[in-house]
């Protein structure tokens, strides 16, 4: 019986921790739809007013962009702002031909009148974050705008976006990422889903409310004297961004968040490069948990709601081993039930949790309905999203799990850029992407056998009890057998 209950204490505990969570997000989203009601009276800059211009530089960091190079430059060349305010930084950490190609690109564009700079490193030390601190040094700009190479701001972006810096307490102006990509295939439209509810309802529900959010380490401006006086980019963590955002904060600068300037860009449209996206991302927001645990709970700055939600943010990514956990131990757990018939109390108490899916779909509708609309036809294209997206989550939970473990427990790795691809561009011929990785994780062969293992909790459902079977959990043991068999063949097809 040890096993047992060490089966349904671990089982349990998991469980808790995603009900808290999901609670969580329920209180962001009556946040974010309180947050409509307040009116944005910030002061801004009056850009007619020549006095009022700030100069601004926008930093590029790039690494081996074959792909998208051309496209990024040209695009920033068209930004509308005074050359006289504007500064331009390349960033360049490449080591492949693009070095030369980029340079004469820049080249050219300075005879338009722009100054551009292409800077260079004889190692990437500190990686992007390595990137921005060498060109901070240099930086004439008191605002710093940053955009990855995949992103395309519009020819207004700064004119949207700068004003709010008039108030001095302001240190970063964050924007939402579109998706020019967005339906390309299930993959994009389960990475946009994803990501349209962290920049709609984790966003604004913080950010409404004073709650610490974090600069998503692109399409966004910092000013010069917050980066400082927060201690500068560091290369200790795979997610300088969130990094560098809590310790501006708990410095008590101000975020603001604009969730109606839109920032498009492209989404990874092989999963071997999400898969290196959500390596990074996950195993970094773990690394910060580590970072930062002690500085929030410590601080005095900042009220007891927001510390909590600071901290559950920084776990974020700790939610996938969550799911793996109750995943795994769902089939012994399908097995315990139905041969200790005096548990069967706990299990009608433990089947309240299912409450937390039902949450996570109400909040998830908000934000589909906000970007798709409602209706009835939208409502019912949302609830096949909603299962498509939870279950290809899911089957990244592994992966993701593996990610967090290593950042909780301190293990270093490189920073791994996600392959560009330029879609519009090379639709014809992106297979042959020179950066894509062609060989197999060994994490995939352990993906194929989740997938037969959940296999085995669908049969199980038939042959348990005395009754006919239980079918309780068959519906999230086929949502994890999609998911799993969706990445596991995903990834053989592409080589991963």
């Amino acid at each position: 019986m040890i096993l047992e209950t060490t089966v349904i204490v671990i089982y349990t505990i998991a469980l808790l921790l995603i009900f808290l969570y999901a609670l969580a997000q329920l209180n962001l989203l009556f946040n974010y739809l309180s947050s409509k009601r307040i009116k944005d009276d910030c002061s801004k800059f009056d850009l007619t007013n020549p006095d009022e211009i700030p100069y601004i530089t926008i930093q590029l960091p790039v690494y081996n962009e074959m792909y998208v190079m051309e496209r990024l430059l040209d695009n920033i060349a068209l930004i509308d702002y005074p050359k006289d305010k504007l500064e331009i930084q390349v960033l360049d950490d490449s080591t492949d031909e693009t070095i030369a190609t980029t340079f004469k690109q820049i080249e050219r564009l300075k005879t338009t009148g722009l100054d551009i700079k292409h800077i260079t490193r004889t190692d990437r030390s500190g990686f992007k974050a390595g990137a921005l601190k060498e060109g901070l040094k240099v930086a004439k700009g008191d605002i710093i705008a940053i955009f990855d190479s995949d992103f395309l701001p519009k020819k207004d972006w700064l004119k949207r976006t700068v004003p709010y810096f008039k108030d001095e307490n302001i240190g970063v102006v964050q924007t939402r990422w579109g998706h020019i990509n967005r339906n390309f295939s299930i993959l994009t439209k389960i990475q946009a889903f994803a990501l349209d509810a962290h920049f709609t309802l984790e966003q604004v529900g913080r950010n409404s409310k004073g709650h610490f959010i974090n600069f998503n380490g692109t399409a966004g401006l910092w000013r010069k004297a917050c980066i400082i006086d927060a201690g500068n980019w560091e290369g200790d963590t795979l997610t300088e961004d969130l990094d560098l955002s809590y310790r501006a904060q708990l410095k008590n600068w101000k975020f603001k968040y604009l969730e109606h300037v839109e920032t498009p860009a492209e989404l990874p449209i092989v999963i071997s490069a999400a898969r290196s996206q959500q390596f990074r991302w996950n195993k970094g927001g773990a690394e910060n948990f580590q970072k930062m645990l002690g500085r929030v709970f410590k601080s005095k700055n900042i009220s007891a709601k927001t510390k909590v939600h600071g901290l559950l943010h920084l776990l974020n990514s700790t939610m996938f081993l969550n799911v793996l956990i109750v995943g795994v131990l769902s089939i012994p757990m399908l097995y315990i039930k139905n041969e200790y018939a005096h548990l069967r109390p706990y299990f009608y108490v433990m089947s309240f949790f299912v409450l937390s899916t039902v949450i996570f779909f109400v909040c998830y509708w908000f934000m589909y309905k906000n970007i798709y609309g409602g209706g009835f036809k939208n409502f019912i294209n949302y609830i096949g999203m909603f299962f498509v997206f939870f279950s290809i989550a899911m089957g990244f939970s592994l992966h993701n799990s593996i990610a967090v473990l290593e950042g909780h427990l301190g293990k270093k790795s490189e920073f791994v850029r996600t392959p560009k691809f330029n879609i519009k561009k090379y639709k014809d011929n992106w297979k042959n992407n020179k950066y894509m990785k062609k060989t197999v994780s060994v994490h995939v062969i352990f993906e194929g056998l989740l997938m037969l293992y959940f296999g085995f909790g669908m049969y199980s459902a038939f042959i348990v009890g005395n009754q006919g079977g239980d079918f309780g959990l068959f519906p999230f043991h086929l949502m994890l057998f999609v998911g799993f068999g969706y990445v596991f063949f995903k990834s053989l097809a592409s080589k991963v």
